[in-house]
């Protein structure tokens, strides 16, 4: 098994690629129509997967929300990343038959009936795109405990434990130049 520590840059860049896949994917035509009149310029019908671009970009979103989180909260951002993308596995799954027959019914209601509707390889695009998200994120919700962490450095000013401090007397000048720095008046008595 590999190594969590290890996997965090690989599996980070296949996650966000597959979910950037899938969300342009989503977006494109996933079916065609071929022969006579196909091109009918009154069908309104774009054959898109708007539910897999979405899901899509609610996984590059988690992604981003696990890079600059730590513990359960990351955890959990992974989580519901790989619920994303089954969902965006479940639209390219809804979608195989029913894009083709609403853009069928589409040509019919303008008249041409011997056009041939199939996939495009956008729609091939989006499926590979949602399938390979879900491994990503799975892997992300199994080896997010091991992976680096961004420094608490980041964090909010308030986000760090306040330290009680000193009387001013006893404090040296950096300390009150410190306490400055921070937004905190030196002169305040320690919280009792």
């Amino acid at each position: 098994m590999a190594e969590p520590r290890r996997t965090f840059g690989p599996v980070v860049l296949v996650g966000l690629a597959a979910g950037a896949l899938a969300a342009i994917a989503g977006d494109k035509p996933s079916a065609a129509a071929d022969g006579a009149g196909a091109g009918a310029a009154l069908v309104t019908y774009d054959a898109h997967l708007p539910v897999v671009t979405a899901l899509g970009l609610v996984v590059l979103a988690c992604w981003g929300v696990v890079l600059v989180t730590r513990g359960r909260v990351r955890r959990a951002v992974a989580g519901l990343g790989l619920l994303a993308a089954v969902g965006a596995v479940a639209g390219v799954v809804a979608g195989f038959s029913q894009v083709p027959d609403r853009l069928r019914e589409e040509l019919t209601q303008v008249g041409v009936t011997g056009a041939d509707v199939g996939h495009t390889a956008w729609f091939w695009v989006a499926g590979a795109g949602a399938l390979l998200s879900v491994l990503a994120t799975a892997a992300a919700v199994a080896w997010v405990p091991g992976w680096p962490q961004m420094g608490s450095r980041y964090d909010a000013p308030g986000a760090a434990p306040a330290t009680p401090a000193a009387p001013p007397e006893e404090q040296t000048s950096l300390d009150l130049w410190k306490a400055i720095d921070e937004g905190r008046d030196p002169t305040d008595a320690a919280p009792e």
